[in-house]
């Protein structure tokens, strides 16, 4: 059975006096990179594993659910682009991401995750002012790069708290 590989633990503390820009890309860059090691050295029945119950949640919901975070902020907020499909979550299926989960396709979501973050990084990296307001609206109001970076970064701390309690469960590893 396919695993995610595992991922060589080189996160640090970053530009601790950097530009708001340097600060903020670095805590991003660690919370994607957390997200990878969370999920290391599991194999598709484990991703899928809902191990505190009555949750719904399990690691490779937490992934796909990032997936989706990424793609609609980066691709349709920042840049104003209405043709982004959503991956999971569906009118049919508003909960996609974290219901319908698939130990089959578990280890190709997680790729997947990695390519959005790699195409929403690109973006980013275009983005150089901080206080440019986004193209798209967030519930008919204006933000600007400053505030997306900072949502991002609360999302994935909020979801690497659900994913520390959820590998512990599925096999014992903790660790920040």
């Amino acid at each position: 059975m396919r695993t995610v590989p595992e991922r060589e633990d080189t996160r640090d503390d970053g530009p601790m006096s950097g530009s708001m820009r340097e600060v903020l890309d670095h805590w991003l860059g660690l919370y994607r990179e957390s997200t990878l090691i969370k999920v290391g050295g599991l194999n598709g029945e484990q991703l899928c594993e809902r191990s505190v119950p009555p949750s719904s949640m399990s690691l490779i919901g937490v992934v796909r659910h990032l997936t989706e975070v990424e793609a609609y902020w980066v691709r349709m907020v920042l840049e104003g682009r209405e043709d982004v499909p959503d991956y999971y979550a569906t009118q049919a299926s508003p909960d996609g991401e974290f219901d319908d989960v698939d130990p089959a396709t578990a280890v190709q979501e997680v790729e997947a995750y990695q390519r959005e973050v790699a195409q929403t990084q690109q973006i980013l990296d275009s983005w150089t002012d901080v206080e440019a307001l986004a193209r798209g609206r967030r519930h008919g109001k204006q933000v600007n790069v400053a505030w997306i970076l900072t949502h991002l970064i609360e999302e994935y701390a909020r979801h690497l708290g659900h994913m520390d309690l959820l590998r512990e469960r599925v096999d014992g590893r903790t660790g920040y």
